[in-house]
């Protein structure tokens, strides 16, 4: 399997929204206070053209398999930065391609200065909780930031 994981290009904003929405469908998370409502889902190009941020995309064959990146969310704390859009096709995962995605992110995150890394998921999404446990990822009490994802109830912080 020869897995490419490269920047994100605008041609890649329809087919990781429609993948996005297949995961959130997938686990029944598709519901008001999301990603999958939320109108930068369709755009995340542009999005990630936000400076000090970075969004990373894995193909396969040219198929699309799964994006994540990370993002100066608005209102989280100076040196802190989201881990966001984080979403595997269902045959992609296992595979240890949505770690590589995590793990480049990452990367970038500490490369853009970031001293913290916290992100938002779902207790449906518990394979993707582990993931982030093993990668230092600690659950914190409450939500920071002002992502607009109201409806996640799983916070985690992540010291760089």
């Amino acid at each position: 399997m020869s897995i490419n994981i490269r920047p994100i290009q605008p041609s890649d904003n329809e087919p990781l929204a429609t993948l996005i929405r297949k995961v959130f469908r997938e686990f029944k998370i598709d519901k008001p206070g999301t990603v999958y409502t939320d109108p930068t889902t369709d755009a995340l190009y542009e999005l990630f053209q936000q400076p000090a941020s970075a969004y990373f995309v894995a193909e396969e064959n040219g198929a699309i398999l799964g994006g994540c990146g990370v993002y100066p969310t608005e209102g989280l704390p100076v040196g802190c930065a989201e881990l966001v859009k984080f979403y595997l096709a269902a045959e992609a995962r296992g595979k240890g391609i949505g770690n590589r995605l995590m793990q480049q992110s990452i990367a970038a995150a500490r490369e853009l200065g970031y001293k913290q890394l916290y992100l938002e998921s779902f207790p449906e999404l518990a394979k993707a909780v582990s993931m982030y446990e093993k990668a230092g990822f600690r659950p914190i009490p409450h939500a920071m930031g002002n992502s607009g994802h109201y409806a996640c109830n799983i916070w985690m912080m992540k010291d760089l």
